[in-house]
């Protein structure tokens, strides 16, 4: 299909609630979601929203490559998922910090508190319900791309902005990488490509 350019933070696409999906087996729906999978594979991302590529539908795609998966996490790889008007339910009031980074915010990653166990009710291209029940990284993943349907990017999210940095300079994240083993892989290899950690330790 195609791989469409995504939307950086300041255009008001991401700042709309984007429109319900009347009929999920629309095939502009479908060549939709095929562009987002192209736009995924070729940037390397995990997921992407519809108003990330400029359509303000409620369209969530993802998949979870086993090398995203951080170690110790219990989850198996997920193939590519179309959410047709997902919703998030909290099953728990328990949050936790997490680390989280955006493709409409590149060069940047924050702390982000989120629900622990969610459930995730959505519609596929062919019609048929489904829900996913979901824990800790991957209820992460999910809160963050349903956000962006709701006009949310992860810094409205944040309750502490000091945890907001450059990747360039991922201080606390570097100090937290060295304690956690469980970290995101994507987000470990920043830190181990850290170009300026002889200014910060030196």
């Amino acid at each position: 299909m195609a791989i469409r350019s995504i939307a950086k933070m300041g255009h008001p696409v991401l700042r709309k609630v984007a429109t319900p999906v009347e009929d999920p087996s629309d095939p502009e729906i479908t060549r939709l979601a095929q562009d987002m999978q192209d736009t995924i594979e070729d940037v390397g991302a995990a997921g992407i929203a519809a108003p990330q590529v400029y359509v303000s539908k409620r369209v969530v795609v993802f998949r979870v490559l086993a090398s995203r998966i951080p170690p110790g996490v219990k989850l198996d790889p997920i193939p590519w998922t179309t959410m047709i008007n997902p919703v998030v339910t909290p099953l728990t009031e328990t949050k936790a910090l997490i680390w989280e980074r955006c493709l409409s915010l590149p060069g940047l990653h924050g702390k982000v508190p989120r629900y622990t166990h969610v459930k995730v009710s959505y519609t596929t291209p062919e019609r048929k319900d489904q829900v996913i029940d979901c824990k800790d990284w991957l209820a992460m993943l999910l809160q963050h791309e349903v956000d962006h349907l709701d006009g949310y990017l992860y810094p409205m999210r944040m309750t502490d902005l000091s945890l907001l940095a450059f990747n360039s300079d991922p201080g606390a994240l570097a100090e937290e990488a060295r304690r956690t083993p469980d970290l995101d892989p994507a987000l470990r290899n920043l830190v181990n490509a850290w170009p300026t950690r002889e200014k910060w330790v030196g």
